[in-house]
């Protein structure tokens, strides 16, 4: 008899596959992260509506909908948007290129970390934005200015998780590799970079961050093209919904970036090296 109930089952009961039960969770975790922005669009729309507030002082969501909508049409928004992805791209390629080797060679120095990590704890207080009076006196309002803003940014960031990456080492590993003749170069390769990558990775998705403040406040006081100029324009012309609508995309696509690009980076890299920690 036991055996009879056991066999039978229900057929409306089904057993979720893995693939399934992931695109669930993926679902949810999209529906809760759009949330609270779709509650925001709503509250805007009813309370603007409400005060009948003048466009002037501050948009209903349709009108930064049609600026958005002019933007593009205008071939102003694909303009802009090219400008400032190229900029922050060469930034941030030359912050890797210069803040990775400079990071990994202090950790892997103690007395050289001891001496460099208060100047790096300083420099963080002041990267980015605060550079731009003598970067427009160094280069001028010109691309390079703006490239130096976004590099400056980044490159304490990175600097800083690299050394604290590389110091995460176990020490036992670095002397092993030592004894065995390890030379400097492969120590780099093999032992130094993998070790620190984790950290680097989270150092990216920060610096980034950094940077990416950095380069709108730059183009708003030092260039004639890019997401902060259009900002800076649409304020002088008292352009609120394309003041506002600018403010969204850079906002967005700052999200994007993060979301689908420098997260699952540094997810990846983290589960790759066996840390055990989680990344949102």
């Amino acid at each position: 008899m036991t055996l009879t109930r056991t066999a039978r089952r229900d057929p409306r009961r089904r057993t979720s596959s893995p693939a399934g039960r992931g695109t669930r969770a993926r679902l949810v975790s999209a529906f809760w992260f759009v949330l609270p922005f779709a509650l925001l669009l709503m509250v805007w729309a009813v309370v603007v509506a409400a005060t009948d507030t003048p466009m002037r002082i501050f948009p209903q969501v349709s009108d930064v909908g049609a600026a958005i909508r002019d933007m593009w049409a205008s071939g102003d928004l694909l303009r802009h948007l090219g400008a400032s992805l190229r900029r922050v791209g060469v930034g941030a390629l030359l912050a890797v290129a210069t803040a990775l080797p400079f990071g990994i060679a202090l950790g892997a120095s103690p007395r050289l970390a001891a001496f460099f990590t208060p100047l790096l704890r300083f420099s963080v207080a002041l990267a980015g934005i605060a550079w731009i009076p003598i970067a427009t006196l160094w280069l001028g309002y010109t691309d390079k200015a703006v490239i130096f803003i976004v590099w400056n940014a980044m490159f304490f960031a990175l600097t800083y998780n690299a050394l604290l990456g590389v110091q995460q080492i176990p020490i036992e590993l670095i002397r092993a590799a030592r004894s065995m003749g390890t030379g400097r170069l492969r120590m780099f390769w093999e032992i130094l970079l993998p070790g620190a990558l984790p950290s680097v990775v989270t150092g990216l998705r920060i610096g980034l961050g950094y940077g990416w403040r950095g380069l709108v406040a730059a183009e708003i006081i030092a260039s004639s093209a890019g997401l902060g100029y259009a900002l800076f324009l649409a304020q002088k012309s008292f352009d609120t919904d394309v003041v506002i609508a600018s403010m969204a995309i850079i906002g967005v696509l700052w999200l994007l970036m993060d979301r689908l690009v420098l997260a699952p980076l540094e997810r990846r890299t983290v589960e790759r090296w066996g840390m055990k920690m989680a990344v949102s």
